[in-house]
């Protein structure tokens, strides 16, 4: 009963992740010229790891 409420939840988390990153990318970029990284990549990264493990 709860898996499927879980995947939805997995399924939401990565989409965010990915409009966040998208958001975010000039300010990744800019930040990049001074040096400092951000951690969007591992952020999607790592729902989209656990979307896909949910999703199995």
């Amino acid at each position: 009963m709860l898996e499927p409420l879980y995947r939805a939840g997995a399924l939401a988390a990565y989409q965010i992740a990915l409009v966040l990153g998208i958001l975010l990318m000039p300010l990744a970029l800019f930040a990049r010229q001074l040096g400092v990284t951000l951690p969007v990549g591992n952020l999607v990264a790592a729902t989209g790891d656990v979307y896909d493990r949910v999703s199995r």
